[in-house]
């Protein structure tokens, strides 16, 4: 078979997977949207755009869109403040590094389900190690699931705890690209390390960012694992977002369309964001 033969075959099979397991699941949940329906396999009935309306109209819209926002944006400024301070340091020359940077990778590779389960362990309000050090130190106790400011900060806090070593190991990789002439002329220049970072690692890793901040923009406003299993969107609706209103709607209330409704919205919504992040930050620039 020849090389282009190969690039070919290559090409189709991908597309025919992209087709198969996204296009396809997405289409027909686009399709659900306009169908009221109780259930997968019960008869189906024409609404038009009447579930987009309905759930425009609901107050657990707006304030699952507003939670999700909150959520995305705390987790993705954490998780970039942290992810470059820690590459910074990863970046220098110190003994044990390679076994330092190995094992900051350690959060990102545990399951989930460990993540949480421990989580919940550390903030018991019996037996806790958080519970019990807050206590030591003289400072008021804190009922992480049972107020809205605690509980959003739970799981945030869980994610920007999993997910910062995969943004350390992005930028990580970027400094390495980095000609160290620069750093050193800048230094003959007499500047100090802040002007340092801000006049040569924050541009050179301008590019990293962009694609960094845009993608963990998408997978934490459609995080569902970490909220449904930490807080399952309580106390009273102040975690859940859209995702989960979405799964709400469909599999608890057994609003089909409903959900897929939301489901849509939510896609359009990242849609546009991506749209106009990527006029705002055109990669072709950078």
């Amino acid at each position: 078979m020849s090389s282009k033969a190969t690039i070919y075959t290559f090409l189709v099979i991908g597309l025919l997977v992209t087709l198969v397991l996204i296009v396809a699941p997405v289409a027909y949940a686009i399709s659900l949207s306009f169908y009221k329906l109780d259930s997968f396999v019960g008869e189906a009935k024409w609404a038009g755009l009447d579930n987009y309306i309905a759930i425009v109209q609901l107050p657990e819209f707006w304030c699952a869109l507003w939670n999700g926002v909150v959520y995305s944006a705390g987790s993705i400024v954490l998780q970039v403040v942290l992810g470059i301070g820690f590459a910074l340091i990863l970046n220098e020359t110190f003994p044990g590094r390679n076994f330092v940077r190995g094992l900051s990778i350690l959060p990102y590779l545990l399951p989930t389900v460990v993540v949480i389960l421990t989580f919940k362990w550390m903030v018991d309000g019996s037996i806790g190690i958080l519970t019990k050090a807050i206590a030591a130190a003289g400072l008021p106790p804190v009922n992480w699931f049972e107020s809205s400011g605690a509980a959003m900060t739970s799981v945030i806090l869980v994610s920007v705890w999993m997910w910062t070593p995969f943004v350390t190991t992005c930028f990580l990789a970027a400094l390495q690209t980095v000609p160290t002439s620069l750093y050193e002329a800048a230094r003959v220049d007499g500047t100090t390390a802040v002007q340092r970072f801000f006049h040569i690692t924050l541009p050179m890793l301008k590019p990293i960012l962009t694609v960094v901040v845009l993608l963990r923009a998408i997978w934490m406003f459609n995080k569902f694992d970490v909220i449904w299993l930490l807080t399952r969107g309580g106390p009273v609706g102040s975690t859940e977002h859209l995702a989960i209103l979405s799964y709400r709607h469909a599999f608890s209330l057994f609003d089909i369309g409903g959900g897929a409704a939301l489901a849509t919205i939510s896609f359009a919504i990242l849609s546009v964001a991506v749209f106009f992040y990527f006029r705002i930050f055109p990669l072709e620039d950078d």
